[in-house]
């Protein structure tokens, strides 16, 4: 955007769209809002999104690694299916980004993350652990949370 002179709108407030009041299991918070890791694939957080189309709804899934902010992996589905959105967004990061070192997987208590199929995705790999943002603290996974605003925003060229 910077290098096509363009500018970000930011045109809402934010909205909670998880539910953390239900019985899935969920993880403690390990990230602890520390967003600034010293390595690259110490720390990654992702999140879940709403998209309008004009052929309707779509879910966007983003896997980003905070060290240097990029978008490891992401899924684009038109259903909230675990094998739709974070699954298909977590091979790809993986393959993109080899973890030869511990890795802090960061997300909210979305259903989708607290999934048997994903949790034994995670546990398959040792040195995957996973956290999970406190109830109902979108802070917790402020990163992910800012991209999905930026991306949401309309752009326009600066006059």
């Amino acid at each position: 955007m910077k290098k096509n002179n363009w500018l970000s709108k930011h045109k809402r407030k934010f909205k909670a769209t998880t539910d953390s009041n239900r019985s899935y299991p969920f993880c403690r918070n390990l990230l602890n809002r520390n967003f600034n890791p010293r390595r690259l694939n110490e720390a990654w957080v992702s999140d879940i999104t709403y998209i309008q189309t004009n052929q309707g709804w779509l879910s966007l899934t983003t896997i980003i690694d905070l060290f240097d902010r990029q978008a490891v992996g992401w899924s684009l589905s038109i259903s909230l299916n675990t094998n739709q959105t974070i699954v298909p967004a977590w091979k790809m990061a993986i393959s993109n980004r080899k973890t030869n070192m511990d890795l802090i997987f960061h997300s909210d208590r979305g259903i989708q993350y607290a999934s048997k199929t994903f949790i034994a995705i995670i546990e398959s790999n040792t040195l995957v652990t996973q956290s999970m943002s406190r109830r109902a603290n979108y802070w917790d996974n402020a990163v992910a949370e800012s991209f999905f605003k930026t991306f949401k925003s309309r752009t326009y060229l600066r006059p």
